[in-house]
């Protein structure tokens, strides 16, 4: 009888080291994936920069190949562009595809939230109230302190946001919904770190018109309401290519 294992192991050596190898690099990749990314929402990395090899393995203590894969995952997410030549860049930002962005983003939570209007429950309307709660002390300490980092805002008002849509019944518009805020958080949070003078729009009310009229079951209010809270965002980020 032949041993096939002893041929595998032949030819390519041990099999479960190949594996382990495999595994993890897919978890370095993932890993690289996931720093990278976060550092261009947030702006670490600026946009149109570019993302050279050796700079990102000391930035992230990776090696090459996963940072390869992990660039060319997130060009699929048009975060980052792939330059013929000469290698990686961030994906620029422009006017233009912001106000894209933001109608693409109107369009999406407009038919996300009609349809989590309908068919919610008490458990979704739990949801709500509860990470509006978590935002709304959030808020208040920003009140008290401008300085108090963005980080942690950005994360419940993504929460807020999705407990919102969380009963649309569907994966589909879900997954696009994502891709298009976390572009759409990418513009925002880009423009609050470069706005020469304070906000004076009370972002705590346009959350409570929406939660309201979601909770009293008025859709049209509801839609209108959100669609007020992301085109005042526009106009804000609108205010750092004309200053």
């Amino acid at each position: 009888m032949v041993d096939e294992s002893s041929d595998l192991k032949a030819t390519y050596g041990n099999t479960s080291s190949i594996a382990e190898d495999g595994r993890l690099l897919e978890s370095l990749s993932e890993q690289a994936y996931r720093n990278i990314r976060r550092d261009i929402l947030s702006g670490v990395l600026e946009p149109s920069s570019k993302l050279k090899i050796e700079v990102l393995k000391r930035m992230y203590q990776v090696g090459p190949t996963p940072l390869r894969e992990a660039l060319s995952r997130l060009a699929t997410e048009e975060l980052v562009q792939i330059v013929a030549q000469r290698g990686f860049r961030v994906a620029p930002l422009t006017l233009g595809e912001l106000e894209d962005i933001t109608e693409t983003r109107i369009m999406i939570e407009s038919e996300a939230l009609r349809r989590s209007i309908r068919f919610g429950d008490y458990d979704w309307e739990a949801g709500i109230v509860a990470a509006f709660h978590r935002l709304d002390r959030l808020e208040s300490e920003r009140v008290k302190d401008e300085t108090a980092p963005l980080g942690a805002w950005e994360e419940r008002n993504r929460d807020f946001h999705n407990a919102l849509l969380s009963a649309s019944r569907s994966t589909w518009i879900n997954r696009l919904r994502n891709q298009v805020y976390d572009h759409h958080e990418r513009y925002r949070r880009y423009a609050l770190g470069r706005l020469k003078e304070r906000i004076t729009r009370d972002v705590h009310a346009e959350h409570r018109a929406i939660v309201d009229a979601t909770l009293a079951r008025d859709t049209e209010r509801a839609l209108a309401a959100n669609r007020l809270h992301i085109e005042r965002t526009l106009l804000d980020i609108r205010r750092v290519w004309l200053d």
